[in-house]
């Protein structure tokens, strides 16, 4: 198969295939696999692909289509369809590196800093060190345990998130601002689902 005749998903695969054999630092590793998220959002297959994607519930335990788990590098690439309005929890990713691309739709992220060294159970006082918006074709690098939480704008968002591991087996920080709480729970619920 040429790679004229591949899908830009199948490329993209490729390319970050690649990427992970060669890249050992994974700060190096993950900023440059933005750029070939990138490319992948702007690939009009991709776009008309995501017309069909089944929201995903963010009730109790979030959850993420599932489209890709490399069997030699671990990384996972996940598909995240948000309602209008809708905000995560404050949260952490634990150890797993994180990259967030925007396909459709406009989101707010807000970062945070834990501000105590969490030496008291379930206790966490954070504030919140940036805001910013994100569109169609932006992406955002959450690198491991970094604080964050994202809300959807007036239309429903479509994200392609690739992350370093599959979540969901493993502790997440969540933090709740106001009553100064921390607690972990599991990660995203995985839903196998065949990227087209």
């Amino acid at each position: 198969m040429t790679r004229q005749s591949q899908s830009a998903f199948s490329r993209f695969i490729s390319s970050a295939r690649d990427l992970f054999a060669k890249e050992q630092k994974p700060e190096k590793r993950w900023a440059q696999l933005e750029p070939l998220l990138r490319e992948l959002l702007a690939d009009p297959s991709i776009s008309m692909s995501s017309k069909n994607w089944p929201n995903c519930s963010q009730k109790d335990r979030a959850e993420n289509l599932l489209f890709y788990e490399d069997p030699e590098f671990g990384f996972v690439v996940n598909g995240l369809i948000k309602a209008p309005k809708t905000r995560t929890q404050i949260h952490d990713h634990a150890h797993n590196w994180t990259l967030y691309g925007v396909l459709d739709g406009i989101e707010t992220i807000e970062r945070y800093e834990r501000l105590e060294h969490g030496s008291k159970p379930d206790y966490a006082e954070i504030c919140q060190t940036g805001k910013f918006r994100v569109g169609p074709g932006d992406v955002d690098l959450v690198p491991p345990y970094q604080i964050h939480a994202e809300e959807s704008g007036e239309q429903r968002t479509v994200a392609v998130i690739v992350r370093a591991e599959k979540p969901g087996a493993f502790l997440q920080g969540r933090y709740d601002p106001v009553n100064k709480k921390y607690w972990q729970s599991y990660g995203p619920i995985q839903i196998p689902y065949k990227m087209k």
